[in-house]
């Protein structure tokens, strides 16, 4: 396994422990799947949240999207009324930034977060401005199928800005089930992620499964973004526009902008 988790009863060579067949579900699959990555490859799951405490440690660091400023993109979809006031759920909400901004014009906020470190940063910046966010630590998935989190929808819009790329291939169904649950009838889904040709790997799907990482993330092509949010209506999807220092947005070219619309009932 060249130094990758063994999930448990795999690979024993037949001396198996009487619970080794233990995969009858989709999610037993998926947590099997998990298990081939190294543990420092972890991003995804509540194991990985020492990385990311480790990386939002130093929050002097120049790292880009450490400042407090919403993407540009979220700020566009607002100005020209693609998406309106209602209840949002920000996820990967790192330090906050997207949260705060939708809060303080009035959407009702849940954010979601794997690191402590990050999320107390978030809630730092949510005293300071007054804003009511409610912030969540702890892996999405878990959190919003866990009626006990208070979480889960329905939201009128779900915004990821960085944390989908960070997902190995076979976590995208877990995450496609998660916008099925928690998407509002007629609810937006925003997305920004690596572009490919510019930031995170290129690799097919397969090859990741034959090292032990992700190299950074996953990047994506604006066809490969409509197929996997295919039961989705694209509103718009663009690169992000690169932002000045001076400006009041978050903004880098290196990113897909996305913007879907979950059809309405009939």
């Amino acid at each position: 396994m060249d130094g990758r988790r063994r999930p448990e009863g795999f690979g024993d060579g037949g001396r198996g422990e009487p619970d080794a067949r233990n995969i009858r579900t989709v999610e037993d699959v998926l947590r099997l799947l998990d298990g081939l990555f190294a543990p420092a490859a972890d991003r995804w799951t509540a194991d990985g949240a020492a990385w990311w405490d480790g990386f939002y440690a130093d929050r002097d660091r120049p790292v880009p999207f450490f400042v407090a400023k919403p993407d540009e993109n979220l700020v566009s979809y607002l100005d020209r009324g693609l998406i309106t006031v209602g209840r949002a759920l920000d996820l990967g909400c790192g330090p906050g930034r997207n949260a705060l901004h939708l809060a303080s014009l009035g959407f009702e906020v849940d954010a979601v977060d794997l690191s402590p470190a990050a999320v107390s940063w978030a809630r730092e910046r949510a005293r300071e401005a007054g804003a009511a966010v409610r912030f969540h630590c702890g892996d999405a998935f878990a959190a919003l199928a866990d009626p006990d989190t208070g979480l889960g929808g329905p939201y009128d819009l779900v915004y990821d800005s960085g944390c989908f790329h960070h997902l190995p291939p076979h976590r995208r169904i877990s995450y496609l089930a998660l916008l099925d649950r928690t998407l509002a009838p007629g609810g937006h889904f925003g997305l920004a992620c690596f572009a490919a040709g510019a930031m995170g790997s290129e690799l097919p799907d397969a090859d990741f499964y034959r090292g032990p990482g992700l190299h950074g993330g996953l990047a994506y092509t604006p066809e490969s973004l409509r197929a996997l949010f295919a039961d989705l209506t694209e509103v718009e999807l663009r690169r992000m526009r690169d932002e000045p220092p001076q400006s009041p947005a978050f903004g880098e070219a290196f990113l897909w902008t996305a913007l879907f619309r979950r059809p309405a009932r009939g």
